[in-house]
C-alpha cells in the first residue's frame, strides 16, 4: 500500500465490508478485460456472501477464474477546501464458489435479507419457498484483505 499512513487493520477492513451499503465485485472476462458489478453482500467471519441470478457474465467469469476482488466504502465526505475526501475503504481478494449446500444458501440469504430488508423478515420463508431454486448464492473465502482510511480529524 502506497499510503501506509492510511493503512488500517484487517479487522477494520472487515467492518467496512460488513457495514457498507454495497460493494463492487471485480472478475475477469474471457478476453482478459476487467468486469466490475455492484453487489449486496454480507460478511460472516472471513467469508463474503452475495446473491445473484443463476446465470450471467459474473458467473461465467467466476467459472473460468474464481479469483475475485471486492471493494467497499463505508463512509465518504468531500472536503473541498482541502482538495480531498474523508473515507473508509476495504479491498478483499479471494476465491469465489457457488454455494450448493441448501442450508448454507438459506442461511446466507437470511443474513442478506436481515441486512437489507430487516423490517420485512416475516415474509422471508415464503420468499425462499418461491425463489430459492432460481437464486444463486456465492461465497468468497477471503485470502487477503486491506483497509484504508483518511479520517481528517
Amino acid at each position: 500500500m502506497r499510503r501506509t499512513d492510511r493503512e488500517q487493520s484487517p479487522a477494520f477492513a472487515l467492518k467496512v465490508l460488513r457495514d457498507c451499503e454495497y460493494a463492487t465485485l471485480a472478475t475477469v472476462n474471457a478476453d482478459g478485460t476487467p468486469y466490475c458489478i455492484p453487489i449486496s453482500l454480507i460478511v460472516t467471519g472471513n467469508i463474503i456472501y452475495f446473491h445473484c441470478a443463476m446465470e450471467g457474465q459474473k458467473l461465467d467469469n467466476i467459472s473460468r477464474n474464481n479469483t475475485v476482488c471486492v471493494s467497499g466504502v463505508r463512509y465518504t465526505k468531500s472536503v473541498p477546501e482541502k482538495y480531498t475526501n474523508a473515507y473508509e475503504s476495504a479491498v478483499a481478494v479471494g476465491k469465489c464458489v457457488i454455494v450448493s449446500d441448501e442450508t448454507e444458501k438459506i442461511a446466507a440469504l437470511r443474513a442478506i435479507c436481515e441486512k437489507y430488508a430487516g423490517s420485512s423478515m416475516e415474509n422471508f420463508d415464503a420468499a425462499i419457498a418461491k425463489s430459492l431454486h432460481k437464486t444463486c448464492v456465492c461465497r468468497i473465502d477471503i485470502e487477503k484483505i486491506t483497509g484504508k482510511a483518511n479520517k481528517l480529524s
